[in-house]
């Protein structure tokens, strides 16, 4: 079904609302998928924080222009599905993740930071971990430190406290 071009404009200027809004864009080809899948898919992202539409190319190449993704712009060819995220990582790893278990999703790259992403690109930022997991493994760094002194403490203060226990009981 034919969009008119009201309906144009409306996707066009909701796509560059969530573009203008994101940090990371995904794209993927999602030729041979079936609506189960895709469906399965669109939750996972959804679950994510993560704003993925099927979109016409040229649409799409019309809602990124001007913004950091412009540089995609050349991998807009094919039936394409677009990830968009506010989380730098988060569209990357929910398609990349997906594309693990489905060999019909073939990611073709993406847009961070200004820069076009190629797959390798696309797969080496899904695999870095999450703010969230990031945030722990810093907390726990700095908590580590803290730990091992009171432990060392504790330890010192037992041994004291075995040390001034024995010439009493000595006596």
């Amino acid at each position: 079904m034919s969009l008119n071009r009201n309906e144009k404009a409306a996707v066009v200027s909701e796509v560059a609302a969530q573009a203008a809004k994101s940090q990371t864009l995904a794209i993927a080809e999602y030729r041979g998928l079936t609506v189960e899948a895709l469906n399965k898919l669109r939750v996972d992202a959804r679950a994510k924080g993560v704003y993925l539409h099927v979109l016409k190319n040229t649409l799409a190449r019309r809602a990124v222009a001007g913004t950091p993704f412009e540089p995609a712009g050349d991998l807009m060819v094919g039936p394409l599905i677009y990830g968009f995220s506010e989380d730098a990582v988060a569209a990357a790893k929910v398609v990349a993740d997906f594309a693990k278990s489905n060999d019909k999703l073939v990611l073709k790259g993406g847009a961070y930071n200004g820069k076009a992403l190629d797959v390798n690109s696309l797969k080496t930022l899904a695999s870095v971990p999450s703010k969230e997991v990031l945030l722990s493994q810093i907390a726990g760094l700095l908590k580590s430190p803290v730990q091992r002194t009171a432990a060392v403490l504790a330890a010192l203060a037992a041994k004291r406290g075995e040390g001034a226990e024995a010439p009493a009981a000595a006596a």
